[in-house]
């Protein structure tokens, strides 16, 4: 049964956020990129800071106040940002909807 709750595991997270992506980069007609744990932000989806925060806006929007992106990003430092992985976040997302199920 559905309760409308997000699903806190791997392949489902990896669905909602390549869909939050798409739909980001399909704002720059780039529609056509695969996305996989291994993309990376920066170098691979050429993300600027200010796609990062809409991005944080459509993580919040899917699922609430459960996933910190911000405060995730706040922990660390430059270069893990500019290196910053799909499969990390996807990795995150499950931590915290893990940590919310568990509440």
């Amino acid at each position: 049964m559905n309760t409308g709750q997000p699903i806190a595991d791997e392949e489902s997270v990896l669905a909602d956020i390549t869909g939050m992506l798409a739909k980001l980069l399909d704002e720059y007609g780039l529609d056509d990129i695969e996305i996989g744990m291994r993309t990376t932000f920066n170098r691979d989806l050429e993300l600027e800071s200010i796609d990062l925060v809409t991005l944080a806006g459509l993580l919040e929007e899917r699922y609430g106040g459960q996933v910190n992106f911000a405060e995730f990003l706040a922990d660390m430092e430059f270069d893990e940002i500019i290196e910053l992985t799909v499969g990390r976040l996807v990795e995150h997302v499950v931590q915290s909807l893990k940590a919310a199920e568990a509440g």
